[in-house]
Formats: C-alpha cells, sequence, structure tokens
C-alpha cells in the first residue's frame, strides 16, 4: 500500500481540493523507518476557514433534517466502515502502529460505538412537564450548537474520530476534522466514507495540517461553537485557554497515570492478563493503558515472576503479521521519549525487570517492567505513554488507594480482588472517571460516559447520552393557552 507519489487532498464542501499553497508532509510506516506511504496537505488557517465556510453554509440546512434522515446516513457511513474493513484496518496498521488485529479490533469498536449512538439518538429529546397549577404546559428542547471542530489522536485515529463526529452529526450539527499528523491516511479515509455514504455537502470536512499550524484557526474561530480534543494535558490546557476566549465549549479527553491494583486474594493469572493487556497493547498508547502497578506486598514477586514470563515471550515486530502481539511506537519523537524515561527511570534507582529496545528496523521497544519505583520517581508520576510498567510495593488497601490518587490525572484504574468490601470502599474513594474491577483499565462500553477526573478531562465525556449532550443547546419552554 505504500505509494510515495501518491498525494491527497483536502475535503471541504463536498469536493476535495489542495490547500492554499503547494507545501505538503509525508506519513511513516511505523515499522519501517524513513518509509512515505503517501502525501497530505499541510495546510493553513485560510484551508480551515474555507472549512468552517463550508460548514457554516450548511448547518442553515443540516440542523433541520430530521432524525430519521439522520439516523440513515450514520447507518451507511458504518455499513461502508464495515465493508471496507479489512483495508481500513491496514492503514491504520502501518500509520500508527498497532498490530492488524490490534487495528481490526478498532474499526469493530467504532461500529458498535457508532450503532450504540444511531439508535440512542432516535429517544434522544426533551421531556415534557404536566400542567401545573397556572394551567402551561412547558417541556425542555435540544437545538443543535452549529459548526463543530473535532481534532482526534494518534492513538485510536479512527474510533475516538467516530466517537466524537458521529454524536455531532446526528444532533444536527456539522463538522469540521482535523486528524492527527502522525495519522493523516485513517482520516482520509474516513472523510471519503462520510463522502461515500451521501452526507450533504458541508457536513463533513476534513482539513489536514499541523495542530500549531492550523489548529488555533479552527478553535478561535467565532462560528465553531465546540471544541471535541483527545491528546496531551498540555496540549489541552491550550486549547481550554483560547477557547475561553470566546467561550467556546469544550470537551477534553487528555492524559493518564492508570494504576492497576493486585490485591492478595487476587486471581494473580487474570491479573496479570489484565496488565498484559491494558500495558502493552497498542504498545502502550492507550489513554487508559496501565501504566502503574500497585502490588501487594505478599503476592509481590509472584506477580512479576509471571508477568516477565509473559513478556518475554512476546512477539514484537511487524504489526502486519498476523502473529505480532506488539507493533513499533508510533514515530520517532514517541520512541524518543519513551526510551529516555526508561533511561532516566534506571538514573533513579528503578530496577529494570524486563524490556528494552527491539529491532532497529522501525521504531520498536520491548515490553519493559521496572520494580521498586517509589512516589518520588519521575516514572511513578508522569506519562509515559509507552510500553513501560512501574511496579510499586503497598501493604494495606488504604496505602494502595492513596498511591492511586496521589496525582493529578484520574482517568482510569482497576482492583483485583475477591474481596467484595474492598472492591465497594475502592469504587467510592478511587480518584478516576472509570473505575473496574476485576476487568483491565482499557475496557469500556459505549452505555457509559467516557471521561477521566482532574487533569485527564475537561468538559461532558464521550459516549453514553453526554456524548450527545455535549454538541446541543437547552431551551425550556412555558406554554399558556
Amino acid at each position: 500500500m505504500t505509494n510515495p507519489t501518491r498525494l491527497f487532498t483536502n475535503f471541504i464542501g463536498g469536493a476535495w481540493q489542495p490547500a492554499h499553497h503547494a507545501e505538503t508532509f509525508s506519513d511513516e510506516n511505523q515499522a519501517a523507518r524513513g518509509s512515505v506511504l503517501a502525501r497530505f496537505q499541510s495546510s493553513t488557517p485560510a484551508d480551515v476557514t474555507a472549512a468552517v465556510d463550508a460548514a457554516d453554509k450548511a448547518f442553515r440546512v443540516w440542523r433541520r433534517a430530521s432524525v430519521a434522515d439522520r439516523q440513515q446516513l450514520g447507518s451507511r457511513f458504518l455499513q461502508l466502515l464495515g465493508e471496507r474493513r479489512e483495508e481500513l484496518a491496514r492503514i491504520v496498521s502501518q500509520e500508527n502502529g498497532k498490530t492488524i488485529r490490534e487495528a481490526r479490533a478498532e474499526v469493530d469498536s467504532a461500529i458498535r460505538e457508532g450503532t450504540h449512538h444511531v439508535h440512542q439518538i432516535g429517544t434522544f429529546g426533551g421531556h415534557v412537564l404536566p400542567a401545573g397549577a397556572g394551567a402551561y404546559t412547558g417541556w425542555m428542547q435540544y437545538h443543535p450548537l452549529g459548526v463543530a471542530g473535532i481534532i482526534s489522536p494518534w492513538n485510536f485515529p479512527l474510533n475516538v474520530m467516530c466517537r466524537k463526529a458521529l454524536p455531532a452529526l446526528l444532533t444536527g450539527n456539522t463538522v469540521v476534522f482535523k486528524p492527527a499528523t502522525f495519522t493523516p491516511w485513517t482520516g482520509i479515509y474516513l472523510a471519503q466514507l462520510f463522502e461515500g455514504a451521501g452526507f450533504p455537502a458541508g457536513v463533513f470536512n476534513c482539513v489536514t495540517g499541523l495542530g500549531s499550524a492550523i489548529g488555533n484557526a479552527l478553535i478561535e474561530d467565532p462560528r465553531v461553537r465546540a471544541i471535541s480534543f483527545t491528546g496531551s494535558t498540555e496540549v489541552g490546557r491550550k486549547i481550554q485557554a483560547r477557547a475561553a476566549q470566546r467561550l467556546t465549549r469544550t470537551q477534553l479527553e487528555l492524559g493518564g497515570k492508570n494504576a492497576l491494583i493486585v490485591l492478595e486474594d487476587a486471581n494473580l493469572e487474570t491479573a496479570v492478563d489484565a496488565a498484559v493487556t491494558a500495558g502493552f497493547a497498542c504498545a502502550g498508547q492507550w489513554c487508559t493503558s496501565t501504566s502503574r502497578l500497585l502490588l501487594q506486598a505478599d503476592i509481590h514477586d509472584a506477580f512479576l515472576d509471571r508477568l516477565s514470563a509473559r513478556c518475554a515471550r512476546m512477539e514484537v515486530g511487524d504489526p502486519l503479521d498476523e502473529r505480532t502481539e506488539m507493533g513499533p511506537v508510533a514515530g520517532p519523537e514517541q520512541f524518543r521519549t519513551i526510551t529516555a524515561a526508561i533511561a532516566q527511570a534506571s538514573s533513579e534507582g528503578a530496577r529494570l525487570v524486563m524490556g528494552g529496545l527491539g529491532d532497529d528496523g522501525g521504531y520498536f521497544i520491548r515490553p519493559t517492567v521496572f520494580d521498586g519505583v517509589t512516589p518520588a520517581m519521575t516514572l511513578f508520576r508522569h506519562e509515559v505513554f509507552g510500553p513501560v510498567l512501574a511496579a510499586t510495593k503497598f501493604a494495606t488497601l488504604d496505602e494502595a488507594l492513596r498511591l492511586a490518587n496521589d496525582l493529578p490525572y484520574g482517568l482510569s484504574s482497576a482492583l483485583f480482588t475477591r474481596d467484595v468490601a474492598a472492591a465497594m470502599r475502592y469504587i467510592n474513594e478511587i480518584e478516576a472517571g472509570m473505575a473496574h474491577v476485576n476487568i483491565h483499565t482499557g475496557f469500556k462500553d459505549p452505555g457509559l460516559p467516557f471521561g477521566g477526573w482532574k487533569e485527564s478531562g475537561f468538559g461532558l465525556p464521550e459516549n453514553s447520552r453526554t456524548g450527545l449532550e455535549f454538541f446541543v443547546d437547552y431551551k425550556s419552554v412555558y406554554v399558556k393557552a
């Protein structure tokens, strides 16, 4: 699928068109350093303005489309997603680095979540108050906001975009979408599917380019009424500060340092499975990845022995090979950041149990585990966003909860135990948007909200009913005959 001469353009107002200047950037296969999959537009603020122009014009008609019409188009998009599953999964695998099996699972997850939103929009509406003593009737109505800016991440370039864009479109908004610079091909492919599904011109628009070059133009345009962003906490803060100047609504899904707590009565095999799944899937680059292992003293050694044996057997290599269990990390910057974090952990006194660098042909890092990580160490406190687990020993559940909560992040968490009382205490006291008992930290269901506490999120969470509510205004109506 590699084609260095292939050039993709932006999708604006129902047409494919080049950026205002001739500059482009390339997309790299993460398993082959220096490769070029294709080339994409290095867009300018003028291109963003053109996309917002198109979206703003289309909104005046799209907002009046019936729910049934929106559902039909959303269902057609999801049907095309299923029909193109294998081709799209191969694109995601190459430009992101996740294994082909993980990429297929991402397509399937997008279809599952999208189907949930298509169904729930049918019952999403206001509520009516019974006539009171004043003989009036009251009800609440939902109204679409207008143009929504969608800025999606490279770790889930397909699923997260669908989780944001479909609720925006189903509630009557129009979309300007900026895919991550690491994964522009997935974004362009999805724009092609929206076009193929028959969405009217201007309802969905896609503009590629560096966030530093075009992000501010999207955030600061007064016609953009909502920004939904997934990425780092640092970038999220900057978006929030700029959006606040115009009171633009924001939905920010940000960083995490997710803890998996294992009590002495836990099923160790199940807990190790969870650590491997959430620690090393997508090379540890889920926002909900497990990055801290809090292990009760009595099972600490046995857990690490089992985990080390699993890590040693893992196949790390070409993500398109069906046998591969973990692919490369996403690009040179990620590779440098993660390897620097590994070196720093060793220099601060953490003990390397397993892992290190992999094959030089791509951005490969072996599943890595450190033990003896203390709360004062950088590895305990800072997000690495890679296949690196930090193990810390604790004595009591009190101590485990204190360690888990003693960070500015609060996205996801997990506890493994057979003790119902301990599980309930954890659920009530953990400071995170997602609490799992005997389930890994990355698990989610579209029927429940997806979002974090503290510096891991801001605004209404994605998925569930809140995923739709973020994109609407509320109107209370009172009528007296």
